[in-house]
């Protein structure tokens, strides 16, 4: 099983540093043997760390980890299974990001063919279910403004109890990600608002997978995840 590399943003720079406020190298264990390592993501909802990753093939089935202290375990403090449900006919899952807005569990996907579109599923208390179009909450975002080298296969998102934020990797690069907001104003996710535009990825191991990353903010530090075979 995959392990993940972990670092974190140095507050007053544009740097995310491994193993800054991080352990630098987390497990995880205990995952189904048709887990989908390539198709994942992570959150912090205020109390547990989150791991997800979909099922083999699945567009709609996510296994669910938390971190028990030593390692990021399968079905730990967790529903085990969840489901995405009402996704959209064009919804494209090749790519997954997750965060906790403090009020609410929410999962993103693109758009087929359009990656600045977000399809936005929240969790239905009390079920294993994401549902898309939940009634107060947009059922698709839009993203603008990015840069025309921006690498959408590479892009994560997180709440940091005031803003939600966007990021996504640069073309030909791998260690720079590009950073929005929600601007509820405008009803969109915009490059720069309320943002460092550009962030550098520092001193993290040669063996990271740089088409594999994560990120969450756990209430003290914003975390960046390569994951390592």
């Amino acid at each position: 099983m995959v392990s993940l590399n972990q670092g974190a943003w140095v507050p007053g720079t544009a740097t995310y540093e491994y193993g800054y406020h991080s352990i630098p190298v987390i497990s995880v264990t205990g995952a189904p043997a048709d887990t989908n390592v390539a198709r994942w993501a992570m959150l912090h909802d205020g109390s547990a760390y989150r791991l997800y990753f979909f099922q083999g093939s699945s567009t709609d089935t996510l296994y669910q980890f938390a971190w028990d202290g030593s390692s990021y375990a399968y079905g730990h403090n967790s529903i085990p299974v969840l489901t995405l449900t009402g996704a959209p006919a064009d919804v494209d899952a090749s790519r997954l990001t997750m965060l906790h807005s403090g009020a609410a569990y929410h999962a993103y996907l693109r758009r087929l063919g359009d990656p600045t579109t977000l399809y936005q599923f929240v969790w239905v208390p009390g079920t294993t279910t994401y549902q898309w179009a939940v009634a107060g909450y947009y059922p698709s975002l839009p993203v603008t403004g990015f840069p025309s080298d921006t690498d959408w296969s590479r892009w994560n998102m997180l709440h940091d109890d005031a803003t939600y934020r966007i990021y996504a990797g640069r073309y030909g690069s791998t260690d720079r990600l590009v950073q929005g907001s929600w601007n509820a104003a405008a009803g969109q996710y915009q490059f720069g608002y309320d943002s460092i535009p550009e962030l550098a990825l520092v001193g993290y191991p040669a063996d990271s997978d740089v088409g594999r990353s994560a990120m969450l903010h756990d209430g003290t530090d914003y975390r960046f995840y390569f994951q390592r075979p």
